[in-house]
């Protein structure tokens, strides 16, 4: 982790060398976080509530997925960004290297102005959380807290399998931006109101419905058991068949010859 912290502070660095666009960067992931703020604003205007969710319930669950997502896609972005990482000879100086090749690619690809997009989700949470009605106990904050991290590892072992991919098609299959961006646009409501085999699909396949739907409900009072509320710990299970198909791939890794 040492050497992780040290990566991010060089990239930090170079990053920071042309200020303006940086800033510049990351008011722009700012904005486009904050036109779905606005889309869900102006939607409940003209509805009190869908499949029986309020709009500040809503925002809560947005809020929680949008977090998620901008940490996996701020410090994970090296897997996102992998078949770029592939196709122009990197990986195979990492491949020769005696660091874990795991750690490096994490540290080649650290994006700092999703931290734009961050902010966004700390506005909609001081929004939304007096709105709510939720009376925040230590569980209910404790489940916020472990619905943010099940979420960015969730977001992060989907970013792993996209790379894993890479191995085999040295470019990156764009079907799997429906379960990263898609995700996350289908995050902003409860995966309830898609229907029983949407719910089902993101419960058993892909668990984003883990970390989102359930311990929500015991968020909002709609349950009471305290295994929807430990679910997202359940979900950061994901992280094990990623891995495997990562390793899997990386066995029957060959050169692009860049």
């Amino acid at each position: 982790m040492k050497l992780y912290f040290k990566y991010a502070a060089i990239l930090l660095k170079s990053q920071m060398q042309y200020k303006a666009s940086f800033f510049m960067t990351m008011i722009g992931q700012f904005l486009v976080s904050f036109s779905v703020f606005l889309g869900l604003y102006f939607m409940f205007q003209r509805f009190p509530s869908v499949e029986g969710f309020t709009y500040s319930e809503v925002l809560l669950c947005f809020a929680v997925m949008l977090t998620a997502f901008s940490l996996a896609e701020c410090f994970v972005r090296g897997f996102d960004m992998f078949s770029v990482i592939i196709s122009n000879g990197e990986f195979d100086r990492m491949m020769v290297r005696p660091q874990n090749a795991v750690l490096q690619v994490l540290a080649s690809r650290i994006e700092f102005t999703r931290v734009g997009r961050l902010l966004q989700a700390i506005v909609v949470f001081v929004y939304a959380v007096p709105k709510s009605g939720v009376l925040w106990t230590w569980d209910k904050i404790l489940t916020v807290l472990f619905m943010i991290t099940g979420g960015f590892f969730v977001f992060s072992g989907l970013f792993v399998i996209y790379a894993s991919f890479c191995f085999f098609t040295t470019e990156g299959l764009e079907f799997m931006n429906i379960l990263t961006d898609g995700g996350r646009e289908f995050g902003k409501f409860p995966f309830s109101i898609y229907g029983e085999k949407v719910l089902k699909f993101f419960t058993y396949i892909v668990p984003l419905a883990l970390f989102q739907y359930y311990p929500f409900l015991y968020l909002i009072g709609r349950s009471d058991s305290l295994f929807h509320m430990l679910l997202p710990l359940l979900s950061i299970l994901f992280l094990v068949p990623a891995n495997l198909f990562w390793k899997f791939g990386l066995r029957h890794y060959k050169s692009t010859g860049s």
